[in-house]
């Protein structure tokens, strides 16, 4: 959030033109705070700031600003600039920022870039969306196996300057493919004329550039890694995803997961809720609230045809929004727990026996409390309504709560099935189970409580 009392201070600093007190701010500060300062700020006086400081600071800062702000940026600038800051950008945040640009925008920056990036950026969004290689930086360190320790630490100091990662180095050999890999902290506690090939450790957990990045980033929380190398399907060595990578893709697949769950359609981008244009969040919520609007005619159509048990028992009324309720919290309750297993590979479409049976046992309990509650509800709170001749207040209270015992039941059940089967047939789990779980759980709750009510009552 933006200091309000900072802010005038950095105005007055540009209107004074004191150079040298926003240089030290700006390096003084970390990129994340001035970029929180800056975004206040107009474009112009963005980079009236930004071209005060040198290249490498400028585009440190620049890189942390919101992709959409850069874009913005980018297009009102000069492009002899934009290109020089582009080149001193890390190489997966250019690549994703040039994909952003407008072609036109796109088309008269690239030619201005060195050969060398320019190249790099062509190679990283050929990578198709959403794969490792298409989130991972091709700035990384690396030493051949036959070097000595000495010969290794002086490589490292030459090289260090232009990766963003040093604490991890990777063995390579003539034609790139991955050997191994060493910490900087083992080569400094190693002795000097030991060889790399010696001190180096073979087993590397690394994902090919064609894995999700979902699943690469998972292998960097699991094992605690700082980077995970990346590797073509000859293992030739083309990049590294880096733990603050991988943090942005948790953050955005869970972002999209949720949304999923929610039936919120669309592209799934991590992007401030204000910043979206109410016309995109109308788009995006729409098609699922149309099509299961349309799909909860079949609700009417049941009450509609339980209409005389209704008139005669208008009490059976009263009780169906706490079924509902029952079935819709139950039923989500199941599908969430399944659909963060699924994604966090703790179970498969395989253990569906075992899922149904654990949360049969869960749901057996859910229904006999929300049952006897209900049995409880209905005895103290309908107490005095009039019935017709031949049935009491017990016997609907036992009908009702039996209903809803068996709501909770097989609400709960479905919940589970729903983003198994999705997973089986290769849909996503998450979109799958909360909006089709809704219309579901309403449509075999009805036929159940009318069901059971009609059964126990004889009429």
């Amino acid at each position: 959030m933006t200091n309000p009392a900072l802010l005038p201070d950095l105005r007055e600093m540009l209107e004074t033109n004191d150079l040298d007190a926003i240089r030290e701010f700006c390096a003084e500060t970390h990129p994340e705070v001035v970029v929180e300062f800056l975004s206040a700020l107009t474009s112009g006086e963005i980079w009236r700031v930004l071209l005060l400081l040198a290249p490498p600071l400028r585009a440190d800062i620049f890189a942390h600003f919101e992709l959409d702000q850069q874009v913005d940026l980018v297009s009102g600038s000069n492009r002899t600039e934009m290109a020089r800051l582009i080149e001193e950008m890390p190489p997966d945040d250019r690549a994703d920022l040039v994909q952003e640009l407008d072609e036109k925008v796109r088309d008269e920056i690239l030619p201005l870039v060195a050969r060398a990036e320019r190249e790099d950026i062509r190679k990283l969004v050929s990578y198709q969306e959403g794969t490792a290689g298409a989130v991972m930086n091709s700035e990384y360190a690396a030493l051949r196996p036959d070097i000595t320790v000495t010969q290794a630490l002086d490589q490292i100091r030459a090289q260090a300057a232009g990766k963003e990662m040093i604490y991890y180095l990777y063995v390579i050999d003539d034609a790139r493919k991955l050997l191994g890999f060493v910490s900087l902290r083992d080569l400094i506690l190693a002795k000097p004329t030991r060889s790399v090939a010696d001190i180096m450790f073979t087993d590397v957990i690394s994902a090919r550039v064609d894995s999700d990045q979902e699943e690469a980033a998972r292998q960097i929380e699991k094992y605690d890694l700082l980077a995970l190398p990346i590797v073509t399907d000859d293992n030739e060595l083309v990049g590294i995803v880096t733990h603050d990578d991988a943090v942005d893709i948790i953050r955005q697949e869970q972002s999209e997961d949720l949304e999923k769950l929610m039936a919120i359609s669309g592209e799934h981008e991590v992007r401030g809720y204000l910043k979206s244009s109410a016309w995109i969040h109308f788009k995006k919520r729409s098609p699922w609230i149309v099509g299961l609007a349309a799909l909860s005619i079949l609700s009417g159509i049941i009450i509609h045809s339980y209409e005389d048990m209704l008139f005669n028992f208008i009490i059976l009324a009263m009780y169906l929004p706490m079924l509902a309720d029952a079935g819709g919290n139950t039923g989500s309750q199941s599908a969430t727990v399944v659909v963060r297993a699924l994604a966090l590979k703790e179970v498969c479409p395989g253990d569906v026996l075992r899922i149904l049976r654990k949360e049969f046992t869960i749901a057996l309990l859910l229904g006999l409390m929300v049952g006897f509650f209900a049995l409880l509800r209905v005895l103290f709170m309908s107490h005095g309504v009039e019935l017709p001749a031949g049935f009491t207040l017990h016997m609907i209270a036992l009908a009702i709560g039996v209903a809803m015992m068996s709501q909770v039941l097989t609400a709960t059940l479905v919940g589970a099935l729903l983003p198994l089967a999705a997973a089986r047939i290769h849909l996503d789990p998450a979109i799958v189970a909360s909006p089709a779980l809704t219309t579901t759980v309403d449509i075999t709750g009805l036929l159940l409580y009318f069901g059971i009510v009609k059964l126990i009552l004889g009429v």
